[in-house]
């Protein structure tokens, strides 16, 4: 007898009326007109069940901490790493821990079970690592929370932040990071890129920079992170984050750089609800919308992601873990308003950032672990223009989170009691 039977799903892919029998944790088979008796059978009734979403790039240690010790007045990123740097010295183990599962409880309700998270390690006590990795194995049972070793103030800029680093891993954080455009010099922010790459490469790890965040268009990281990504044998193991000085490049110049990074295998991660509120800050009008050039990077290749990046921290007061919402953000700043186009941005929550991550058994096929979302959405596109609400949240064959269907009351003459919303009821 099966644990579990998914009953008439539509799958991302476009296929329709598709059952998916899970036993011990894992999906064993997907077709359509399974007959096996289950202990629990779920009716999808032809909405769609999608693989968990992924975030693939947050910062955990911060989230919740917004008006903590003030409110960013400006909203820029500078005044955001210099209010962080103002609270780091009142943050406690347990108030870390507290703000960060209360995180992770919204992000099980929104069907986001992986969490790419980056963690200051510039603070020599460490304080936000240990709090992270306590997390970390407290969610292990209903979340994957993967920690990046996060030079805030610059691994050359901020005095032991090296060694803080070395120790942050050997304590078992997962990824090696970087702020190369935060160091003092372009020369310094070009060291950092060869030392941090040269560490992971010793260490056997992945990489994940902060990379030009910055609409400086000579702000050029990520070409020097792509070239130590193919000198140290890296590739598929890098990743630049936000890459926002792309959307004020020259065009010429960005024409031999997006080859360069699809040749290296780096991908990159768009933060588009951060971005589009950072960037273009010292612009009057018109105003950059500086997200990166993701309809163009896809082109060639090069896998990109959308991270949230932040919730109710120093540099963002809004945020509610929902990855549809930062898709459906990306669409518009990217313009990717076709319908493969927006498909792609739901690919960029959930299949793109999984392989970033490195996530095992993660799709819906059988041998993949039992985890999926239940939306009330027929297909991507719905998903994404509804901000679908996540019916069932399913980790390892075991419903973790429900919700009832959004739908509203009516009472309109000649009409229908009620609608969801949805193009097709």
């Amino acid at each position: 007898m099966l644990d579990l039977l998914i009953k008439n799903a539509n799958l991302p892919d476009g296929r329709t009326g598709i059952d998916i029998a899970v036993q011990d944790a894992r999906i064993v088979e997907v077709r359509p007109a399974i007959t096996a008796s289950s202990h629990e059978t779920i009716d999808a009734g032809g909405q769609l069940v999608s693989p968990p979403f992924v975030d693939a790039h947050f910062h955990m240690d911060a989230t919740l901490s917004y008006g903590l010790p003030r409110i960013n007045q400006s909203g820029t990123l500078l005044e955001g790493i210099a209010l962080w740097g103002e609270l780091k010295p009142q943050l406690t183990h347990e108030a870390i821990v507290e703000r960060a599962l209360a995180y992770c409880d919204w992000a099980v309700a929104k069907g986001l079970l992986a969490i790419r998270s980056h963690v200051d390690v510039c603070d020599p006590r460490l304080l936000a690592v240990d709090a992270l990795l306590d997390v970390k194995k407290r969610v292990a049972p209903y979340l994957d929370l993967q920690l990046v070793a996060f030079p805030q103030d610059g691994v050359l800029r901020s005095p032991g932040a090296f060694g803080n680093l070395e120790r942050s891993l050997d304590k078992g954080v997962d990824v090696v990071g970087g702020i190369p455009h935060f160091e003092r010099t372009m020369a310094d922010g070009t060291e950092s890129v060869r030392m941090l790459c040269e560490l992971a490469a010793r260490r056997g790890l992945r990489v994940d920079m902060h990379c030009d965040e910055t609409d400086d268009p000579m702000s050029r990281h990520i070409e020097t992170l792509a070239a130590q990504t193919v000198r140290l044998d890296l590739q598929g193991r890098v990743n630049g984050s936000h890459l926002t000085s792309m959307h004020s490049m020259d065009n010429y110049y960005v024409s031999k750089l997006i080859p360069l990074m699809a040749e290296a295998q780096v991908s990159a991660v768009a933060n588009p609800l951060i971005n589009i509120t950072i960037q273009g800050r010292h612009d009057t009008y018109p105003k950059r919308r500086g997200m990166t050039r993701v309809p163009e990077l896809l082109a060639a290749g090069v896998p990109v992601a959308f991270g949230h990046d932040c919730v109710m921290d120093p540099w963002y007061s809004l945020g509610s873990g929902d990855m549809l919402e930062v898709a459906h953000m990306g669409l518009h700043v990217a313009q990717m308003t076709g319908q493969e186009a927006i498909r792609a941005c739901f690919t960029a929550v959930t299949q793109t950032p999984a392989k970033i991550l490195g996530l095992e058994g993660y799709g819906i096929a059988p041998g993949c672990n039992a985890d999926l979302v239940l939306l009330q959405a027929r297909d991507p596109v719905e998903a994404i223009r509804l901000r679908a609400t996540r019916l069932a949240v399913i980790r390892r064959g075991k419903v973790i989170a429900e919700s009832p269907g959004a739908t509203a009351s009516l009472t309109l003459p000649g009409r229908p009691r009620s609608t969801s919303f949805q193009r097709w009821e």
